[in-house]
């Protein structure tokens, strides 16, 4: 016999190792508000272990954008130690919030948008969904192009000048355009085939995603004479004030570039064989796969700069490679490329907004239709003028959006560990009309000032590229520069206060402890 955690109505069961399952799941089979996909994931089918959380790090972090991401640092003046600095410190911070809010996600079974259901309402958690999804079908058409790019750069090696110098449409050549449009494909047909095979498609291609990279760079550093001219060249920006204030929006945008992440973790550590191996998987995985990417991504675009002068699409591989002499080269590292690129956009930036659109209508939107709406909205954002420009790329598009989704990560932060501290009743999670998460008609009014405010003071002074020059709101101006820490500081704060009358009523309202069987 072991301890177990249940309800009054005896519906959930907490295990030895601290997962909790519900002891009859017909209380919640019934809801409007679920479905196969949003259900929790009994104890049993909780399988994946410290290698798959790795190998889905290795996955997602090894792909083109990680690449662009610290190539763009170097082409907005940085040395190779200022870029790995940046990039450091920046997945540092991440895998904190990231942690947090995983834990929900192995404890009780439930993906993002039902965990945040207990902070926002059982209603007003698709108000948090829907803004993390369209932000992931963003990344997706990103991915999708980058990735478009990398393979019409592999046919124009192995076809010639035919396929290279086609005819342009809407400003690009029509090959492209072809080319993007078969990457989508693909895509969309693995994600038809559900979470399971998203989870073998990044086992098998893990080990193989770093060959492209690595391929890449050795060819870079050999042209270029070694490591000793890149190691050597100086910061164009120095280590004075010009230096720190790139560094201050570079590093926010570090942190965005998983931000999305750090709030649907629970999407994939709902699987989890427990809480050790999801955190070890996500130690090991995350700041070390993307060092490796970033001193990949330094010295190939650094070499690239000495050997190519500082061409704009230097920090582009797809358009770095096509440089090259060696047609077998070019083609053998964009391959690797293409399914780095594959393996991460479904991970990353398909399975969340899939659960998150399902959310919204459970009876009518499945996890594959979610993906297929995903693809769709990746296209019409139209990602080919997100990425064309390394500045826009991180101070407009990054550093906005991550000051957004900080906000809803302070509020889940605050919600989980510091007013109803990690205790959850699972079955009201899905409750039509009524329960501890219904709040007012569905909404948490008090989550949705927090994130508001939050969000409004991180990016309301919102400057460069798109926006204006003084800023969206002028005062603000400052804080933008600090948007993700701004957003997430704030919603925390301000949550954990507003709650402070609710978290005294979870207290004295605790769910007691009784004996039951609860094998795991």
């Amino acid at each position: 016999m072991a301890t177990a955690e249940q309800t009054p109505l005896s519906r959930q069961t907490t295990h030895p190792d601290g997962r909790v399952d519900l002891t009859d799941r017909a209380a919640i089979a019934g809801s409007r508000f679920t479905n196969d996909e949003l259900a929790p994931v009994p104890v049993e089918k909780r399988t994946w272990t410290t290698y798959n959380y790795f190998a889905l790090w290795m996955g997602m972090a090894h792909n083109i954008p990680s690449y662009t991401l610290a190539a763009s640092l170097i082409a907005l003046g940085m040395n190779w130690v200022q870029a790995l600095m940046t990039i450091m410190i920046g997945n540092i911070v991440v895998l904190v919030p990231m942690l947090l809010n995983s834990h929900a996600g192995t404890k009780y079974g439930i993906p993002f948008p039902v965990f945040a259901r207990a902070f926002y309402g059982v209603r007003g958690a698709n108000f948090a969904a829907i803004l993390r999804g369209l932000i992931a079908c963003g990344w997706f058409g990103i991915q999708t192009w980058v990735g478009g790019q990398a393979l019409n750069v592999i046919v124009g090696k192995l076809v010639g000048s035919a396929w290279v110098g086609a005819g342009e449409v809407a400003g690009h050549p029509w090959t492209l355009w072809l080319c993007f449009l078969l990457f989508w494909v693909v895509q969309m047909v693995l994600i038809w085939r559900g979470m399971e095979a998203i989870r073998r498609f990044e086992n098998w291609t893990a080990p193989l995603v770093s060959v492209g990279f690595l391929v890449l760079m050795g060819y870079v550093l050999v042209k270029a004479g070694g490591l000793g001219p890149i190691l050597a060249a100086p910061s164009k920006l120095g280590w004075g004030s010009e230096f720190w204030t790139v560094f201050a929006p570079s590093l926010m945008a570090m942190i965005a570039f998983w931000a999305t992440l750090s709030l649907n973790m629970p999407d994939f550590t709902r699987f989890g064989g427990s809480q050790a191996k999801q955190v070890r998987g996500q130690i090991l995985g995350l700041p070390t796969t993307m060092t490796f990417i970033a001193v990949v991504a330094i010295l190939t675009t650094s070499g690239g700069q000495l050997l190519y002068g500082d061409g704009e699409d230097l920090w582009d591989p797809a358009q770095l490679a096509a440089r090259f002499d060696s047609p077998v080269l070019v083609v053998l590292a964009l391959v690797a490329l293409v399914l780095a690129t594959v393996s991460c956009n479904l991970a990353a930036n398909v399975v969340s907004p899939s659960y998150d659109f399902s959310n919204a209508f459970p009876k009518r939107i499945t996890f594959a239709v979610g993906g297929l709406i995903t693809g769709v909205i990746g296209v019409v954002i139209m990602p080919w003028r997100l990425i064309s420009d390394p500045s826009i790329y991180i101070f407009a598009w990054l550093g906005f959006y991550g000051g957004v989704l900080a906000a809803v990560a302070g509020v889940l932060v605050a919600g989980y560990w510091f007013t109803l501290r990690t205790k959850l009743d699972v079955a009201d999670l899905y409750a039509d009309g009524g329960g501890r998460y219904w709040f007012t008609g569905g909404w948490n009014v008090k989550a949705l000032v927090s994130t508001v405010v939050g969000a409004v003071l991180a990016v309301g002074g919102a400057y460069g590229g798109p926006f204006p020059a003084d800023g969206l709101i002028p005062p603000l101006k400052p804080l933008y520069d600090y948007n993700w820490a701004v957003g997430f500081a704030v919603a925390l704060v301000l949550h954990t206060v507003l709650s402070m009358s609710e978290r005294e009523r979870a207290h004295d309202a605790a769910l007691p402890q009784v004996e039951g069987d609860a094998r795991g």
